[in-house]
């Protein structure tokens, strides 16, 4: 690649795209680029922090709303922090998760709050990925997989399976809406050959 590029993962819960992620992060380095992998919520000291707010404890804990504040504070702090100043420097940033899974989490699945998702991020952020692979796979198999890690970071997952299946049909009608942006990327299959059809986009 000519210049740094801003590079996104996204999926449900449990789909495999934490791991795609930084295999693809591993395979550019192998190439010779400079590459800050780093994720969503976190990727920053204060993104790190407001994750724990947001990923852990009741399910009821956090009304959408919030959430939706609560992300794009940690997505500030994370553009400021690390992103910009890593693509300034011209490395290429690949991460796991960005606004996409808060238009999707927040704006398409607990009310009808897309247009509020949208507005804050045309205010605060301002920033697209320039390309973002969304790993679709099948929702029963992805939640399984997500509780069976037992991170403490259950949050979501503990919405349940219809939750995940709601989540799964926003990515992909953003995948749909986006084509010049978004690679849709089939993730039931193994690791290796996921990685392999990822790897021929870099």
């Amino acid at each position: 690649m000519s210049k740094p590029r801003f590079i996104t993962f996204e999926g449900i819960d449990g789909s495999g795209k934490s791991t795609q992620a930084r295999l693809f992060a591993d395979y550019l380095s192998s190439a010779g680029q400079d590459v800050v992998l780093t994720r969503e919520p976190g990727g920053s000291p204060g993104g790190e922090e407001i994750r724990q707010l947001v990923l852990t404890g009741d399910p009821q804990r956090w009304s959408a709303e919030t959430e939706i504040l609560l992300f794009t504070a940690a997505r500030r702090d994370h553009l400021e922090k690390t992103i910009n100043p890593a693509l300034e420097a011209g490395k290429t940033v690949v991460s796991d998760r960005f606004a996409d899974s808060t238009r999707i989490y927040q704006g398409a699945t607990r009310g009808d709050l897309r247009n509020m998702v949208d507005q804050l991020h045309s205010l605060m952020i301002g920033r697209e990925p320039d390309l973002t692979f969304i790993i679709d796979m099948d929702p029963a198999a992805a939640l399984a997989r997500g509780l069976a890690r037992q991170s403490g970071e259950d949050r979501f997952e503990d919405f349940g399976l219809s939750f995940q299946e709601t989540l799964r049909h926003g990515f992909l009608g953003l995948a749909h809406a986006n084509p010049e942006r978004c690679v849709l990327i089939d993730g039931n299959r193994s690791p290796e050959q996921i990685a392999s059809e990822i790897a021929a986009h870099a």
